[in-house]
């Protein structure tokens, strides 16, 4: 069924049929072309399709480093057009020319990440009363539980738990891993800058757990620790950061025990961590591969194997697939005896992976809609004549008529003259007028004919 699927042509046409009479309807749609990075001006603009002013829709500038998805701090190599890279406290304007540089990719949400990825980057703005900057370390409220339904999108009561899932799950595997989180500050912190947005480095998240907010629903909360190179813009120390205990959380030990839940501690060694030889801080792991770009690495010849066993699960059929791994070892029948004497055969139940629906009968019986496999087969033969033969573009009576006024008579070749036949043979007012032309040529015309349909036969 996968693999062969039967479509409805009468339903398919009434479809193209309703679209095509709303397409004449609201008239000749807007095509609008999609911008590449290089193509894109240097600031956040507006395009015709925005409903307000400003930068209320206003669309992305160029990005201008190379590696934003990518996680901890982004260096010079990655800086094409400054060759400095991101340093800390360099401040913006506002979220959009943030994200311009890499350093926060989302312009609304505070999190980028995926929840099976991890974090890179978080925005501190204060979306939460239950947030807390102690500067070098900070606590951190997820995302979620706020009705954001209709035209409440800047709700800020909340009403309901929030759950480790889809971002507050990415800031939690970050945790796991210890994975380097890029940090952006504005507004609402006595560190935060004075207007736009700043860099404040990478921190490591230590901690996550759950707990009763202030509004009564439970909020996800993580603790992030500073762990740059580089020294905090509100400092004037020289160097950057060095191993420190972890900070007392006072709602940890405030708490009773059952009101905090869900609590997340690393368990293996961070990824990145503080070298002591060298320093300073850097991946004692390797990275997570950049899920925008692929990156082959290792032995060619396992690439090739790899690429190799896809290539035949993709041609395996729907039937060999199941056979081999749901059904693998199960017969369409089973034999069934009692006290030596044999009973009736049963048949086999085999229900579909995806639906309660049993696909035993289409197992044993593959159905082909055999309309469908001669439309698909002789638009392949008409394909592949038009590749083989150029000139078949043209109609049969323009290739006649050129073959006609480019040569002579005497010099016509077989292809010609078969040409010509094919012509008359279809085309039975064609025969009269040509009879009737050749009688005033040549008295040979008649003859000529006939001795034309006397060799095809």
């Amino acid at each position: 069924m996968a693999s062969q699927p039967r479509i409805n042509s009468a339903l398919v046409a009434a479809i193209r049929m309703a679209k095509l009479s709303k397409s004449t309807i609201a008239g000749p749609t807007e095509v609008h072309q999609y911008k590449q990075n290089e193509d894109r001006p240097d600031k956040a603009y507006t395009t015709e399709r925005a409903q307000k002013a400003g930068k209320a829709n206003a669309a992305s500038g160029k990005i201008f480093v190379t590696v934003p998805p990518d996680f901890g701090p982004i260096p010079a190599e990655n800086d094409p057009q400054r060759h400095q890279g991101v340093l800390v406290g360099e401040c913006w304007e506002d979220r959009m020319e943030c994200r311009q540089w890499g350093a926060h990719l989302p312009h609304v949400s505070g999190i980028a990440g995926q929840s099976g990825y991890g974090a890179q980057s978080v925005a501190l703005s204060g979306g939460y009363q239950d947030d807390e900057d102690h500067g070098e370390w900070f606590l951190y409220t997820g995302s979620g539980g706020r009705d954001l339904s209709g035209n409440k999108r800047t709700n800020k009561d909340q009403s309901f738990d929030q759950k480790f899932e889809k971002m507050n799950e990415a800031l939690r595997v970050s945790c796991k891993k210890g994975y380097p989180v890029r940090v952006s500050q504005e507004k609402r912190s006595s560190y935060a800058p004075e207007k736009g947005v700043r860099y404040d480095g990478v921190y490591r998240i230590e901690k996550c757990w759950r707990k009763p907010g202030i509004q009564g629903f439970k909020v996800c909360r993580y603790l992030f620790v500073r762990c740059d190179n580089e020294p905090a813009p509100w400092t004037s120390d020289e160097y950057g950061d060095r191993p420190r205990p972890l900070p007392s959380v006072k709602e940890l030990k405030d708490k009773k025990l059952k009101d905090i839940t869900d609590t997340t501690d690393r368990k293996e060694s961070p990824s990145w961590d503080f070298d002591e030889e060298d320093g300073r801080w850097k991946w004692k792991k390797p990275p997570p591969l950049s899920q925008k770009r692929r990156v082959e690495t290792g032995n060619p010849e396992d690439w090739k194997r790899s690429r190799k066993i896809i290539r035949q699960a993709q041609k395996s059929s729907v039937r060999d697939k199941l056979l081999k791994g749901a059904f693998a070892g199960k017969t369409l029948v089973r034999e069934r005896s009692r006290g030596g004497r044999s009973l009736r055969s049963q048949k086999n139940i085999m229900l579909c992976p995806s639906c309660p629906t049993d696909i035993s009968d289409f197992l044993q019986n593959l159905q082909v809609n055999r309309e469908l496999m001669d439309v698909i087969e002789s638009l392949k033969r008409e394909t592949e004549e038009i590749a083989e033969d150029p000139a078949a573009d043209l109609s049969e009576e323009e290739a006649a008529n050129e073959i006609e006024e480019n040569s002579d008579p005497a010099d016509e070749t077989e292809a010609e003259r078969a040409c010509k036949r094919k012509k008359v043979d279809t085309n039975p007012e064609g025969v009269k007028e040509a009879e009737g032309a050749q009688k005033e040529d040549s008295p040979s015309s008649t003859l000529q004919i006939q001795t034309s349909d006397e060799d095809l036969y």
